[in-house]
């Protein structure tokens, strides 16, 4: 089975080994990326890895700030995507947790009845209190998350896709394909992460509130897709200067942060990968220059921190981040005006 992995990266050079082995672990066989303005060895490490065989790398195509839109509908004309039998269409702190079988894609596709498109639920996972970056796995680092079947106030939960050839697909979303309702005669197989149709409504994106997201409450019997939005305090302010690869130059505040950081629950089952996880790492340093090149990327985060914490607005946005709940803002003021006290930051807790 090929399977390929279509991501859009900015800046992203420390995270780029761990998220390509990982995928291979669990089954992804080929992967297209486009990359975008960086300053932190990003691109020289896809390039590198392009010339071992490992990735294909393009630089993004948008004339201006779709990133993500206009590298999906180039990805279409590229052969290690339409060859494909799958398309996985994910972000580089994505991982999917896959809980059937053998936790492999074939495996999920397998429990879930071999449909035309999978729709797997994030699990936000928190920072719980993680400052400082450390060049390790991301997956071992991070296992606090928010109960998995509600997020803040949301029981509906965004999602991303995996999409099979045969998908009678109109364009790829960055979380859902689509196809053209009125011209399809017979609609697409489409599941959740439990092998269970997924609700009429997302289907045929009807309801514009639920384009790409829908109840999470029993969706995760066979996979789970753990979203590491936050990841370190110093990766934060990085990713935060950075923006994304979807809208240039866009900044978080601390509701962003605020409403991913929920510690109510630990989910450390994705750590069954880690044994197969670090020895693919080891395997991809090993290949001429990448060692080097991983190694300089993480040299390069780590001045960035730096360079930021030597302005006053970004030491002030760190000592903000630190004295916040881990409660969205909303959940934490129905607290408030019921007269309740919200749990404490972590980094609170840990002095």
């Amino acid at each position: 089975m090929r399977v390929t992995a279509v991501t859009c990266v900015k800046n992203e050079g420390p995270f780029l080994i761990e998220w390509i082995a990982f995928n291979r672990v669990i089954g992804v066989t080929d992967f297209l990326f486009y990359s975008n303005d960086c300053t932190d060895g990003t691109d020289r490490i896809l390039e590198a890895l392009a010339g071992h065989g490992i990735v294909a790398h393009l630089p993004n195509p948008a004339k201006g700030r779709g990133y993500q839109m206009e590298a999906l509908q180039d990805a279409r004309k590229q052969a290690v995507v339409s060859q494909a039998d799958w398309v996985w269409i994910a972000d580089v702190d994505e991982f999917l947790n896959i809980h059937a079988g053998d936790h492999t894609i074939p495996a999920l596709i397998e429990a879930c009845g071999n449909p035309q498109a999978i729709s797997l639920h994030f699990q936000l996972m928190a920072n719980g209190g993680v400052e400082d970056f450390v060049d390790r796995p991301v997956i071992t680092q991070f296992t606090r998350t928010h109960n998995p079947d509600i997020w803040g106030s949301e029981l509906a939960i965004e999602v991303k896709s995996l999409v099979r050839q045969d998908f009678p697909l109109h364009y790829y979303g960055a979380h859902r394909p689509f196809f053209p309702v009125k011209k399809v005669k017979k609609k697409p197989v489409w599941t959740d992460g439990s092998g269970r149709p997924v609700p009429p409504k997302f289907l045929v994106a009807a309801n514009t509130r639920r384009i790409r997201k829908f109840p999470a409450a029993g969706a995760r019997r066979h996979a789970t897709l753990n979203h590491y939005a936050l990841r370190s305090l110093d990766s934060y302010l990085v990713k935060n200067d950075r923006g994304d690869v979807n809208r240039e130059n866009r900044a978080f505040d601390d509701t962003y942060w605020r409403e991913r950081n929920d510690i109510a629950h630990e989910d450390r089952s994705i750590l069954r990968y880690l044994p197969a996880l670090e020895a693919e790492i080891a395997r991809l340093k090993a290949l001429p220059g990448i060692g080097a090149l991983h190694e300089e990327a993480c040299e390069l985060h780590r001045a960035k921190r730096d360079a930021l914490l030597a302005l006053p607005e970004y030491r002030a946005m760190r000592e903000q981040l630190k004295k916040a709940g881990t409660l969205c803002p909303a959940e934490e003021a129905l607290l408030v005006s019921l007269g309740l006290t919200p749990p404490p930051s972590p980094y609170q807790e840990a002095r």
